[in-house]
């Protein structure tokens, strides 16, 4: 089978598309074919080692052999495992995998697929998993929204804002979404109720005004992010390899100093949020999107030759949604 692999870090250049033998499968895993992928900056940063955290997991001086890049995948079950119950060959699924989406054929957990909505392309299915994952559990578990909330989504327009915009909408909050310029259509059209223009208006001077901040983007400092937040409001901050920037541990030192000093500043609630993949939440995401409560914005569509330009795409940072990967 096909699967895109690289030997050093450094830029999308290192990927090469190889002949690999296809992947067994554990008692609790499932073979999929995949019919589409798609792209997050959590594959260009194991794919350059940025933040160099990531090191540690899988290379210390070049990947480990045989890495398989990528997260997302839609596709169809080949074979199941032993201890697999839920799931078939032939039905359609969509998840993730740590790595390893990249590739023709994948060993996926069982507890990371779930049927893909009738509804969705491949593609667009494939662009769900780690975005609404990350949006899903920042808003509901460390956020915990509530319906009449005002929440603020700092990057509205990107693969997980354009999901948290719509999630926190379905939740019953009031919404407003931070973009550029040729972006405030998008996030008025998914729900927001207000758009600010980054470019015209810094919304950390709304002081006060936000009883919830999602902070996908992380170029504001912490004690601007409290600034537009109520008294009690939470401030959670999109971290992990998802979206670190930079350096060794990327934005966990930042987090850490700001949980600590919180309380003494007010009463609010400064948490982060990384991605957590498990099945329960892909059931709940395609339950909404079979009923059109949220749909995936996909900005652009490679085919599986074309992996390492889309991964330049993604990599200036101006997609609007996500960006699929077709096979």
């Amino acid at each position: 089978m096909k699967a895109w692999s690289w030997d050093r870090y450094g830029p999308p250049d290192v990927l090469t598309l190889k002949d690999v033998d296809a992947p067994d499968i554990a008692r609790d895993e499932v073979l999929v074919r995949t019919r589409a992928a798609s792209v997050n900056p959590y594959d260009w940063r194991h794919m350059r080692a940025d933040p160099q955290l990531v090191r540690l997991s899988i290379g210390l001086r070049r990947p480990k052999p045989g890495l398989v890049l990528g997260a997302d995948l839609a596709g169809v079950v080949e074979r199941v495992g032993e201890d697999v119950t839920a799931l078939r060959p032939g039905d359609e699924v969509f998840g993730e995998v740590r790595l390893g989406s990249f590739a023709e054929l994948v060993a996926v957990p069982q507890d990371r697929l779930a049927i893909k909505p009738a509804r969705l392309s491949f593609e667009q299915a494939a662009s769900v998993s780690m975005a609404a994952h990350t949006a899903l559990q920042g808003l509901r578990d460390e956020g915990r929204i509530s319906a009449g909330q005002k929440v603020l989504v700092n990057g509205g327009s990107g693969g997980i804002g354009t999901f948290a915009v719509q999630l926190a909408r379905w939740f019953g909050a009031e919404v407003t979404a931070v973009c550029s310029t040729r972006n405030l259509e998008l996030v008025r059209s998914l729900g927001a109720d207000d758009a600010v223009d980054y470019t015209r208006e810094d919304f950390t001077e709304r002081q006060g005004h936000y009883d919830l901040l999602l902070d996908i983007v992380g170029d504001r400092s912490l004690a601007a992010l409290r600034r537009p937040l109520t008294s009690g409001g939470t401030l959670v901050i999109v971290g992990g390899i998802a979206a670190a920037r930079g350096g060794l541990l990327g934005p966990a030192t930042q987090v850490l100093r700001g949980t600590l000093a919180a309380p003494f500043v007010r009463r609010q609630r400064i948490t982060i949020v990384s991605w957590k993949p498990n099945s329960n939440d892909l059931r709940f995401l395609a339950d909404l999107m079979e009923k059109e409560e949220v749909t995936p914005v996909i900005d652009r569509t490679y085919p599986f030759s074309e992996l390492p330009e889309a991964l330049r795409y993604i990599e200036r940072g101006h997609a609007q949604g996500k960006v699929a990967i077709t096979l």
